[in-house]
């Protein structure tokens, strides 16, 4: 394959679109099949490490070529082959993040969810006089609907009693290997599309060196193992055009992050930190 461009005019390029919704297919193939409360299902391959293990890794990065696979396939990370099946595609509410560091250089990364609007419509007070209180979440969301497949093999994420639901939330903090120094501090909301938002930003910040504000300002894309879903209206036609020419259903749509991010860098020898927030939602920049 051609060197990738991977910003063009600003955007990213086409290039580097197709081979990351392609990372990203191959990626959430392997979550739908493998992915839930680990006290409910056996990882594959006897570690959850596997799924990271840098030999599986090259094999699955080797699927990807010039045209793009449309829906991969899980793969198989460890000897022996699951019996289960993967969890289709169902969407996820609900969700707010914030991102904090101290003077002190203390971070926070916290993602939040009641699953969807007023979650499960109960309201619990917090005294006798019934003057405040606070809503109930509803995780149930968060398990598949189906608990098998068409063929009758059991679904990991399937609904279990006393077991956690699977999430998407991605409250990151990135840490310095040789000092253990916070660089950053970032999330969203946005149900599967967490990930990419959050991915997003760490790339754009870390290997793209935009500052957290640029970052996030960036147009959103991914896919969750289907089409190539690109931010409406913000992507010229060309590369539209040129990732349908690859062979991907690409739908435009709207993308509703609501990211926050924090970055510290260097100036005059002193640490500075930058920060973002997503104009998409509510949210701002504070600092003393």
């Amino acid at each position: 394959m051609p060197p990738t461009l991977p910003l063009d005019q600003g955007l990213p390029s086409h290039q580097w679109l197709h081979l990351y919704t392609e990372a990203s297919r191959l990626a959430f193939a392997d979550r739908a099949l493998y992915v839930a409360d680990p006290d409910f299902v056996q990882p594959p391959g006897g570690s959850w490490m596997s799924l990271l293990d840098p030999a599986y890794l090259a094999e699955r990065a080797a699927l990807i070529g010039a045209q793009s696979m449309k829906v991969a396939q899980p793969g198989t990370p460890g000897a022996l082959k699951t019996s289960q099946a993967p969890m289709p595609d169902q969407p996820e509410y609900g969700t707010s993040h914030i991102s904090i560091v101290d003077s002190q250089g203390n971070a926070l990364a916290m993602t939040t969810t009641i699953e969807d609007a007023f979650g499960s419509r109960q309201m619990v007070t917090t005294n006798a006089a019934r003057s405040g209180g606070f809503l109930l979440n509803n995780e149930l969301t968060d398990f598949s609907f189906a608990p098998t497949d068409a063929q009758g093999a059991s679904i990991a994420n399937r609904v279990q009693p006393g077991k956690r639901p699977r999430s998407s939330m991605a409250p990151t903090l990135v840490l310095d290997k040789a000092t253990g120094q916070v660089l950053m501090s970032g999330g969203s909301p946005g149900g599967a599309l967490i990930i990419h938002y959050t991915a997003k930003t760490l790339y754009g910040v870390l290997n793209w060196g935009l500052t957290p504000q640029k970052a996030i300002d960036l147009p959103n894309f991914g896919s969750l193992n289907g089409p190539s879903l690109l931010e409406e209206k913000r992507f010229p036609p060309a590369t539209v055009q040129a990732l349908r020419e690859r062979g991907a259903e690409v739908r435009e749509m709207n993308m509703t992050s609501g990211l926050q991010a924090i970055s510290r860098g260097q100036a005059h020898g002193k640490t500075l930190w930058l920060g973002g927030a997503d104009p998409r939602r509510e949210g701002v920049v504070m600092g003393d």
